[in-house]
C-alpha cells in the first residue's frame, strides 16, 4: 500500500468520528474542520459527499490517475538511450546541456536527473558535511580576475597545459587555450585575449610561479621588488598582482578545473583531437557562469 493510501484512509478514519461528533452536536462545522486541518467549507463539502456516497464519497479521485502533464514514455526511453550510448559517464548538469543542443530535449535538469536516477545511471550524491567557508565573491566583474594553469592527460596519450582566466564575480571564463607548457608566453597570450574582448580589469589572482613572481625559496614569500615580464606588463596597465599561498586560496580556480577536467574530456573524446597545444578549448565544454 503506498504512502498516499495510507494517509487517505487515516484521514477517512478521522472524518468519519469528526463527522459523527458534528452529527450530535458536539462539534460546529468549523471547529471539526479545524481539528481535521482543513477549512469549515472543505468540512462541509466532505459532509455532503459522504452523506450521499458514503465512504467512497470521501475518496481522493487522483490516486492512480495518470498526470495529465507526465512526460510521455517514448521521450524518456530515448533521452535515457541517448546516455546510455553515448555519455556514460558524464554529469547530468554536462549530459543535460547537451541533450537539449544537440538532441532536442525539452525537459528540465530535474527531471532529467530523477529519470537517469530510476534508472539506474546516476547515483545520487552523498549528503554534503560541513565545509569551510569560501571566500565572498567580488561584488563586480572585472575587479579581480584569476589566471592558472592545469597538467592534465586531456584525451588518452596526450597531456597539455590549459591555460585558463575566469572572473572571480561570475567564474565565467574569459580565455581558455591548451599549450605545451605553461609559462610567460601562455601568461601574456591569455592576458591579451581578455583585454582585448573585455577590457581592463583592477586585479589579477595567481599563484607563485615563476613566470609571476620571484621567490628565493620554493614555496617561500613573493619579492615584489624584483618583477618578471608578466608583473612588469601588469604594473604598467595599472592592473595590481596578488599572490596565492596555498592551492584553497585559489579555490576559485581549482574548482573550475576540477569541472573542465570531467567536461572537457568527455567532450574532445567524441572527436579525434590530438593536437592540442595552442587551440582554443570547445565552447560547447565550458560551463555556464555562476
Amino acid at each position: 500500500m503506498t504512502r498516499a493510501r495510507v494517509l487517505q484512509e487515516v484521514r477517512q478514519m478521522r472524518f468519519e468520528e469528526l463527522y459523527e461528533r458534528r452529527q450530535q452536536r458536539i462539534l460546529t462545522m468549523a471547529e471539526a474542520g479545524e481539528m481535521l486541518g482543513v477549512t469549515e467549507r472543505t468540512f462541509h463539502r466532505w459532509s455532503g459527499r459522504y452523506h450521499t456516497e458514503g465512504a467512497e464519497g470521501l475518496q481522493d479521485r487522483r490516486i492512480g490517475r495518470l498526470s495529465g502533464r507526465a512526460v510521455p514514455v517514448d521521450e524518456a526511453l530515448r533521452m535515457v538511450t541517448w546516455y546510455e550510448t553515448r555519455y556514460t559517464g558524464w554529469t547530468v548538469k554536462h549530459f543535460h546541456e547537451r541533450w537539449q543542443t544537440e538532441h532536442g530535449g525539452r525537459r528540465s535538469y530535474s527531471w532529467a536527473k530523477k529519470t537517469l536516477q530510476a534508472a539506474g545511471h546516476v547515483v545520487r550524491a552523498p549528503r554534503r558535511g560541513a565545509h569551510h567557508k569560501k571566500r565572498p565573491r567580488k561584488p563586480l566583474p572585472g575587479m579581480m580576475l584569476h589566471l592558472d594553469g592545469s597538467t592534465h592527460e586531456w584525451v588518452p596519450g596526450c597531456q597539455w597545459d590549459l591555460i585558463v582566466t575566469l572572473d572571480d564575480a561570475t567564474s565565467e571564463l574569459y580565455s581558455a587555450f591548451f599549450v605545451e607548457e605553461e609559462g610567460t608566453l601562455s601568461s601574456l597570450r591569455g592576458l591579451r585575449e581578455v583585454i582585448g574582448t573585455k577590457g581592463l580589469f583592477s586585479s589579477l589572482y595567481t599563484d607563485r610561479g615563476s613566470h609571476y613572481w620571484h621567490t628565493d625559496e620554493a614555496g617561500g614569500k613573493v619579492d615584489k621588488t624584483r618583477l618578471t615580464q608578466v608583473h612588469r606588463a601588469l604594473q604598467q596597465l595599472g592592473v595590481t598582482l596578488i599572490p596565492a599561498y596555498s592551492p584553497e586560496a585559489r579555490g576559485r580556480s581549482e574548482r573550475a578545473f576540477r569541472t573542465l577536467q570531467d567536461r572537457l574530456s568527455k567532450e574532445l573524446a567524441l572527436g579525434d583531437h590530438r593536437d592540442g597545444g595552442g587551440q582554443p578549448v570547445p565552447d560547447r565544454a565550458v560551463p555556464p557562469p555562476a
